[in-house]
């Protein structure tokens, strides 16, 4: 895969978590490979709290938002955009007015932001934290309690096996059992049973497959922890008899204000019942005797994904290999198809501005997986394909560019109406329909499944032109592909895009 700085990687690394509760920046050196961290900013913003009832992130908590982020953009300022990775995660990926947010926080920053789903966010979580363990082996349970998703992980050393996020967090359970402040028996006991609940479809398969230790990860489990030292409950190792001895006396303690005599800083006073009652709930549900806390979180995740793309171990490569095989995909083809898209994408990138390593990368993976929907059915193969692609879990993928990907598979054959683009950012129409165009071209050159490599054609792009010029003869020896490219030319002529032959 083409990166543009991989001759020389950055120096210098960033990453930013813009969590629901608090938003999170590192910066690291990178050192012989190795990752050296220099500094470590976070902020309270608690945009999970700015939603409203119609889940829209107020202006208010947009504000708060953006003035975090304008202090963390100092930071950032000369940064090579190979070495600074922005993601995400609950608040973002609830909120119906997140791409207007996004639009601001990019400006500020300078830098684009991703919206990565659970899944994904618990695989860079996981990554985080077992690069801060020792390497030992056996399987570990990874528990991360964040603002308003928590996530559960099963891995062995580097690699995770179960992953899994559930919408719980402690600023939404603080939002509905504590926020008058109150710490009753009643409130707990709600809580922790709610989050049982949820805990219910992972319970049996989590235990089922087991561990040998247990590693919380989160601001959360820090404080639960520190709040265990400072009792003397335990030296900071958090038990099962321990948390029910926490329990009680967060119930006799009986208000938020008086979380400081637990040694609770004063910033997490209002969330740490509900951080609790979710990691109670945790222990009970399973079966978990013991739980260390971990340092390295989803920031240290997305530092160690950064340098895994820039040593080609690209994890979003793995996963389209594994969906080639489990779908069972003509690979031979879907080579020939990336061959001759890219052949075409080198000479318009620049004219048409798709020119960025991510333009490339999404074409690549398009070519090699748009016949994925033929697993299901032949007729109508394409939305097929861009169903499995949307609503798959695909490890490495933002939510972004798997948007991109399934709509360049759902719009590589028959009409090319609007439909295609449904959820597409106006902004990112252009570019999408000028990928979609050349992965048309390429099967349309490829149709024949005889892996020939591609002519040496030539092509010539416009704003709303392209014009395709083959070697002499070469049309005319296929007579059913010169009538597929006139068929074509109607095809891209509904998006406004003028095909000429030659």
């Amino acid at each position: 895969m083409t990166e543009p700085d991989t001759a020389t990687p950055p120096e210098l690394l960033a990453a930013i978590d813009l969590g629901s509760n608090s938003f999170h920046m590192v910066v690291a050196r990178l050192v012989h490979g190795e990752i050296r961290t220099l500094e470590k900013m976070g902020e309270k913003v608690q945009l999970g709290a700015g939603l409203d009832d119609r889940n829209r992130l107020t202006e208010e908590a947009q504000q708060r938002a953006l003035a975090c982020l304008s202090r963390f953009a100092q930071r950032l300022s000369g940064m090579p955009s190979a070495g600074v990775q922005i993601v995400g995660t609950n608040a973002l990926r609830v909120a119906r007015n997140a791409g207007e947010f996004l639009q601001r926080a990019e400006q500020v920053l300078g830098f684009p932001v991703e919206v990565i789903a659970g899944r994904e966010e618990a695989r860079l979580i996981y990554l985080g934290v077992s690069h801060t363990l020792a390497d030992d082996a056996g399987r570990r349970l990874v528990i991360d309690i964040g603002g308003g998703s928590t996530e559960f992980i099963i891995g062995e050393r580097f690699e995770a096996r179960e992953l899994e996020s559930l919408h719980m967090g402690c600023v939404s359970f603080r939002n509905r059992y504590f926020r008058d402040g109150q710490i009753s028996r009643r409130q707990m006991d709600r809580a922790v049973t709610h989050a049982a609940q949820e805990l219910l479809h992972i319970r049996h398969r989590y235990r089922r497959l087991g561990w040998r230790s247990a590693v919380g990860s989160s601001g959360s489990i820090k404080a639960i922890a520190n709040a265990l030292a400072a009792l003397k409950i335990t030296d900071g190792t958090l038990t099962y008899p321990a948390m029910k001895e926490l329990r009680k006396r967060l119930v006799n303690l009986g208000h938020i204000d008086r979380l400081s005599e637990m040694g609770v800083r004063v910033e997490r006073h209002s969330i740490f019942p509900a951080g609790f009652a979710i990691l109670m709930a945790a222990f009970e549900s399973l079966g978990i005797e013991e739980m260390s806390y971990a340092d390295g979180a989803l920031r240290e995740g997305l530092l160690y994904d950064i340098v895994g793309r820039i040593r080609h171990e690209d994890v979003r490569e793995r996963t389209i290999q594994a969906l080639q095989e489990r779908y069972r995909l003509d690979q031979d083809h879907g080579r020939a198809v990336e061959e001759t898209a890219i052949a075409a994408w080198q000479q318009v990138a620049s004219d048409w501005n798709i020119n960025t390593p991510t333009d490339e990368d999404v074409l690549r993976w398009a070519c090699r997986l748009h016949e994925i929907g033929l697993t299901i059915s032949h007729s109508q193969y394409h939305k097929h394909g861009a169903y499995l692609l949307q609503y798959s879990d695909l490890p490495g993928f933002s939510q972004q560019l798997q948007h991109d990907l399934a709509t360049l598979v759902r719009g590589h054959r028959r009409k090319f109406s609007s439909t295609v683009f449904d959820g597409t950012d106006p902004e990112d129409y252009l570019r999408l329909r000028n990928l979609c165009a050349l992965i048309r071209l390429a099967v349309l050159v490829q149709h024949s499944h005889n892996q020939e490599p591609p002519p040496e054609f030539r092509l010539a792009a416009e704003p709303n032109r392209l014009t395709l010029t083959f070697p002499k003869g070469w049309l005319e020896e296929r007579p059913l592909t010169l009538a597929d490219l006139k068929n074509e030319r109607d095809y891209l002529a509904r998006q406004e895009l003028e095909l000429i032959i030659r």
